[in-house]
C-alpha cells in the first residue's frame, strides 16, 4: 500500500520485520512444547533462543539462491546455532509456520479495524443524537420528496455499521486458527500437542482439519468481511460528497487551516477524504 494511504498502526503489523518476527516466536513456541515433549531439553532450547537473531539482510541473501522464503528464514536461523539447530522446524512443514502466523498477524490487524469501526459508531451515534431535530430535505431518485431529519439518516447508517461490527466479529473469529499438522495435515511427524501449545500461547484455535494449509474459504469470508465495510464507508462518502456539491451544500467536509483544494482556484474546497474513501473501497472489491 502506498505510504499516504497507510496507516502507520497497521503499516507495522504488515512491515516485513515484524512478520518475520512472528515467524521467528511460531518457530521457537514448537520448541517450547517440543521441551514438553522431551525431544530437546530446556538447556539446549534456552542455547537456541540466545543464539538466533532476525536478519532481513541475510535472509534475502539465501532467497536469491534457494528461491524460496521459508528455507532462507530457516537457514538464517539454523546457521547460527550448532547441533542444536536439528530442532528447529522439527515435524513441522511451511505452512505449519506460515498459515500461524498469517492467522496470528490477521488477528492484529482484525483488532485494530474493529477498534476503529467502534469510533466510527461512536461518532456516527453522537451526530444522529445531536442532528435528531436538524430538518433537510428528504429525496428519493435524488429528487425532493419528503423532509426528514439528518440525524435519521446518521441513524440508518448506524445501524448499517454495526451489521459490519457483526459480521466482522464473526470474519474474526474464523480467521484466527493456526495448525501444525504436518505436510499434509495428518500429524505423521509431530503430535498434536505442539499445535494445541502454539496456537494458545498465540492466542488462536486449532484448525478442526486441515490439509497442509489452513483452507482459504477463512481468508475470503475475512476479505469480503473487509469489503462490506468499505461498501458502506464508500455509500455515506458518496451521500456526503453529493450533498457537499455548490449547488446543494448542505454539509461540508472538515478542512483544516492552511489546506488547499487547487493551484489555479483558491476557492475550491474538494471533499478530497471521501474521494479516498471510495478509491480504497474500489481497492477492497477488487
Amino acid at each position: 500500500m502506498i505510504e499516504r494511504y497507510s496507516r502507520h498502526e497497521m503499516a507495522k503489523i504488515w512491515d516485513e520485520e515484524h512478520r518475520a518476527q512472528v515467524w521467528l516466536q511460531v518457530e521457537m513456541l514448537a520448541l517450547e512444547a517440543w521441551v514438553q515433549l522431551g525431544l530437546l531439553s530446556l538447556e539446549e532450547y534456552q542455547k537456541i533462543s540466545n543464539q538466533v537473531t532476525l536478519s532481513l539482510d541475510r535472509m534475502k541473501e539465501i532467497e536469491n539462491i534457494t528461491r524460496h522464503d521459508v528455507i532462507a528464514f530457516l537457514t538464517s536461523l539454523t546457521e547460527q546455532c550448532g547441533l542444536e539447530s536439528r530442532f528447529i522446524h522439527f515435524g513441522m512443514t511451511s505452512s505449519d509456520m506460515l498459515d500461524t502466523a498469517q492467522a496470528y498477524l490477521m488477528k492484529e490487524a482484525a483488532d485494530l479495524i474493529l477498534e476503529d469501526c467502534q469510533k466510527v459508531l461512536d461518532s456516527i451515534k453522537q451526530k444522529a443524537l445531536k442532528y435528531r431535530n436538524t430538518l433537510m430535505v428528504g429525496r428519493t431518485h435524488g429528487i425532493h420528496a419528503e423532509p426528514t431529519t439528518f440525524g435519521l439518516k446518521m441513524a440508518m447508517w448506524y445501524t448499517e455499521m454495526q451489521r459490519n461490527y457483526h459480521r466482522f466479529i464473526q470474519a474474526r473469529e474464523n480467521i484466527r486458527v493456526g495448525k501444525i499438522s504436518g505436510a499434509v495435515g495428518n500429524y505423521a511427524n509431530i503430535p498434536p500437542f505442539v499445535e494445541q501449545f502454539v496456537c494458545e500461547k498465540l492466542g488462536l484455535k486449532r484448525a478442526e482439519v486441515s490439509t497442509q494449509i489452513i483452507q482459504r474459504d477463512r481468508y475470503a469470508e475475512f476479505i469480503w468481511a473487509m469489503a462490506m465495510i468499505g461498501n458502506s464507508l464508500e455509500k455515506f462518502a458518496m451521500e456526503l460528497r453529493s450533498l457537499q456539491r455548490t449547488e446543494i451544500h448542505e454539509v461540508e467536509e472538515g478542512f483544516s487551516s492552511g489546506q488547499k483544494g487547487s493551484s489555479a482556484m483558491p476557492h475550491k474546497k474538494n471533499p478530497i477524504t471521501g474521494e479516498q474513501i471510495c478509491g480504497l473501497s474500489r481497492v477492497l472489491r477488487g
